[in-house]
């Protein structure tokens, strides 16, 4: 398939649903709280710095940011959720906004919902996921700071997260760390293959 991660660009912020971006390709798109580290993972993932903004401050991100990776696929990064400052009027925004886009099933065909492996799931976490299993489309669950969990922990951790999210299983809790990078050939390893099975449709299709 020759996916150059290398080759990945921001390319759109849609603040409604009219600036979505709907070309047939597949789109990877990652979910999370607003200090979880969403963006990092993105970073790590792309083996780049700074490609998905990582703000000082939580809950800045309120538009959902489309990365186009190697000429094939999106990575979309929604806006983070449950940041306490968020006034109502914003918070209702992203509610509709959120609502939009899994309303509309051409849209993801691959979801990432990071979470924090120290702690478990919040209602909000609980929330995004029963969006993900509405949508009828795959998703992982990315289990982000690993590298704080000490290792006695980790398995009781990830079974707690999956047990929180009343995960099918099918669904798997990928441990995670952004600032190591453990995880991050599980977790690209089952994006591209969703990609190049994606390519493999559309070339039965045309």
């Amino acid at each position: 398939m020759g996916v150059n991660l290398n080759q990945a660009e921001f390319v759109r912020a849609a603040a409604r649903p009219a600036d979505f971006l709907r070309d047939g390709r597949p789109q990877v798109v990652f979910a999370g709280r607003s200090n979880v580290g969403k963006s990092s993972v993105i970073n790590r993932l792309l083996g780049r710095k700074n490609l998905a903004r990582v703000g000082s401050a939580p809950g800045k991100t309120s538009q959902i940011n489309y990365f186009f990776v190697s000429g094939k696929f999106y990575l979309v990064d929604l806006p983070g959720y449950g940041y306490a400052k968020v006034s109502k009027q914003e918070r209702a925004r992203w509610g509709r906004l959120m609502e939009a886009w899994f309303a509309d099933a051409s849209l993801m065909t691959l979801g990432v919902l990071v979470v924090d492996a120290r702690h478990s799931p919040t209602q909000d976490d609980r929330t995004m996921s029963d969006f993900f299993q509405a949508s009828g489309k795959p998703y992982v669950v990315a289990a982000n700071k690993l590298d704080k969990v000490k290792k006695s922990q980790v398995q009781t951790n990830l079974e707690r997260v999956a047990q929180a999210l009343a995960l099918p299983a099918a669904v798997p809790v990928i441990p995670f760390s952004a600032e190591k990078g453990d995880g991050r050939e599980a977790l690209l390893g089952r994006i591209l293959a969703h990609v190049e099975e994606g390519e493999s449709h559309a070339v039965c299709e045309s």
